[in-house]
């Protein structure tokens, strides 16, 4: 069978939802191993071993507090290590980074952005800035790709296992970039917007005000973006920011409110399951790729959704 290595880093209490998708998908291809960055507790090493993994891969020199050229050599060391020819990583800039320089040092094809993934290595994913879907496949003898989260359905875990841990011996560079301090984000009680399975996204149109975005968002469990033109007015922080110079994100529900849905921003969610558009012109081009669209006044549209789901105890 196929061996896979599945980069994990930033390990928490356990495992979080997009590395339970990544797992599953390496399972469905071949043989399991993991390259873990840093420290985890015995919990999460459990959760890991649940999903079949016997090999986990640690660097001898500390690599989860250096910055992705560090890390790129480690996952380059763990494939050669583990012998993979499938390596997987989540899809957030550090990891295509990551992916990409570890790519050159395994002389390795490298395929980002990948929301669907057969047994045959096709990958499937949206190219230029979401106006084509196409399928595409590596060949060299070893393929790197990084998987959107909410692109694999995350399969009930096993019976905790122990993964046997393997060292391995990898260069960080001396001058490799250090990070030096880390700053909590606030806790919003929302889920993270690259794995949020909901997400409700405002734009020019809510006039600064996200009081009933947020609302709809808590009522359906999900998280709550933006398009460049209201991060930049500073009506919500960046780190909400949807589009092709923000976060690219595949919900299976994106409701779009007051977005006009230029291509900058369709590029960042053109790849949702299904797709709300509320907007008060029916012109805008959001409508398009919408699944549903409402023409109306969000401020009088949302409230009245938000009503009839907690009525209905959605």
């Amino acid at each position: 069978m196929t061996a896979v290595l599945v980069f994990l880093d930033h390990a928490g209490a356990s495992l979080a939802k997009s590395e339970r998708e990544l797992l599953s998908l390496a399972s469905s291809l071949g043989d399991v191993s993991v390259a873990l960055a840093g420290d985890a507790e015995q919990t999460y090493l459990d959760g890991v071993g649940a999903y079949g993994v016997k090999d986990c891969y640690r660097p001898e020199t500390d690599v989860s507090e250096v910055l992705v050229a560090g890390k790129a050599a480690f996952v380059a060391e763990a494939a050669r290590a583990a012998g993979a020819g499938v390596v997987l990583l989540g899809n957030s800039y550090e990891a295509k980074e990551i992916a990409a320089r570890a790519a050159v040092r395994l002389g390795a094809g490298v395929i980002t952005d990948v929301v669907a993934l057969d047994s045959e290595l096709t990958a499937t994913k949206a190219d230029f800035a979401g106006s084509y879907t196409v399928n595409c496949r590596v060949t060299t003898d070893t393929a790197v790709l990084t998987i959107k989260p909410n692109s694999v359905e995350a399969v009930e875990a096993g019976t905790p296992g122990q993964p046997q841990e393997v060292r391995v011996a990898v260069d960080a560079g001396s001058a490799a970039a250090r990070i030096t301090g880390r700053v909590d984000k606030p806790v919003s009680g929302r889920p993270d917007l690259t794995e949020a399975r909901v997400i409700v996204a405002g734009g020019r149109g809510v006039d600064g005000n996200f009081g009933p975005l947020e609302e709809l968002a808590d009522a359906l469990g999900g998280a709550v973006g933006a398009s460049r033109a209201a991060t930049d007015a500073g009506w919500i922080e960046h780190s909400a920011q949807v589009g092709q110079t923000g976060k690219t994100v595949a919900p299976q529900l994106y409701v779009s409110v007051g977005i006009s849905g230029a291509v900058q921003q369709r590029a960042g969610m053109q790849t949702s399951k299904v797709i709300v558009a509320i907007n008060k012109d029916s012109d805008s081009p959001i409508f398009e790729i919408a699944d549903f669209g409402i023409v109306g006044d969000l401020f009088t549209v949302l409230p009245q959704a938000t009503e009839e789901i907690r009525k209905r105890g959605l």
